[in-house]
């Protein structure tokens, strides 16, 4: 079975554009090294909760939107090694590709699919 890796962020609202150019550039190095898919959610309906919420998981400040995120992975040995190489590929440090958004209140992890249909 695949499995994912779940990511959650504060992006500034007026920074779409410049958010969705860092995307497609990581996007292109996870896809060289195995992953299946790289999907980009910009929040659109997301309400804030009485006792947590997504705004709350990433300190979302005023005029920032809160991104959902995950990439899919045939498998996890895949994924192991596939985040290796990206975190040593130089085009993660490229001084153009620089993460658009505070990457201290990202919240991701790692999880095995259990249902996919």
């Amino acid at each position: 079975m695949s499995y994912t890796d779940g990511f959650v962020a504060a992006v500034p609202a007026n920074g779409k554009s410049e958010y969705l150019e860092f995307a497609k550039k990581a996007a292109v190095i996870f896809k060289d090294f195995g992953a299946l898919t790289v999907v980009e959610n910009w929040g659109d309906d997301v309400p804030e909760g009485k006792v947590t919420d997504f705004h709350r998981a990433v300190q979302v400040k005023e005029n920032e939107i809160v991104v959902f995120s995950w990439i899919t992975w045939p498998d996890k040995a895949t994924r192991d090694a596939g985040w290796e190489k990206v975190m040593s590929d130089p085009r993660m440090n490229d001084e153009n590709n620089v993460m658009p958004f505070d990457g201290k209140r990202l919240i991701y992890g790692g999880f095995e699919n259990i249902l996919d249909v």
